[in-house]
């Protein structure tokens, strides 16, 4: 049976439910973090303020590249899941999303900050991306839309969204450029 990439479909509601159901957990794990600091569990008060981007500046070259490309497959990754499909720029802001997963996967395997000399739990997240990223693009190849969408849209929520949100926890690179 042949699939085709049609442009004119709306977005599964399974696809947005899930997202928002990701971006709430996010927010959560996010949202802890203030009531963490103001309890006494951290050193300090929590006091919101602008970004101080110093801990990111004096952080390691892998760190500064996984977040300038997690960044940038963020916000690529948003048009691209929510956007049209099957045209000439999914296409091309897919494969640039792929590089940027990839590099971003690759380059967090040079972080150890979490436990320093050895690999960590969220490190599962980078072998994820890089098995589910070439499937997902093979996927794309041989037209198997179902597959393609899974694995990508996958790879967005745990590696982008739930990843992500575990660097603003108390004594994260997150944290300390926005709460600390």
């Amino acid at each position: 049976m042949s699939h085709s990439l049609d442009s004119t479909k709306p977005a599964p509601t399974g696809r947005v439910r899930l997202v928002s159901l990701s971006l709430a957990i996010a927010a959560g794990v996010i949202g802890v973090a203030p009531f963490a600091a103001r309890s006494g569990l951290l050193e300090r008060d929590w006091t919101p303020h602008a970004p101080d981007l110093a801990p990111l500046l004096e952080a390691s070259l892998a760190i500064q590249i996984h977040v300038a490309v997690v960044l940038a497959a963020l916000a690529v990754g948003l048009y691209l899941l929510f956007g049209p499909k099957g045209r000439r720029a999914h296409r091309v802001l897919g494969w640039a999303w792929a590089i940027f997963m990839l590099v971003g996967a690759v380059s967090s395997l040079f972080i150890m900050e979490v436990s320093p000399g050895s690999f960590s739990f969220i490190h599962l997240f980078s072998l994820a991306t890089l098995i589910s990223v070439p499937l997902g693009v093979y996927s794309a190849r041989r037209h198997r839309v179902n597959a393609h969408r899974r694995a990508m849209t996958g790879v967005f929520i745990g590696g982008l969204l739930v990843a992500g949100s575990l660097s603003f926890l108390p004594g994260r690179l997150m944290w300390q450029v926005f709460f600390a």
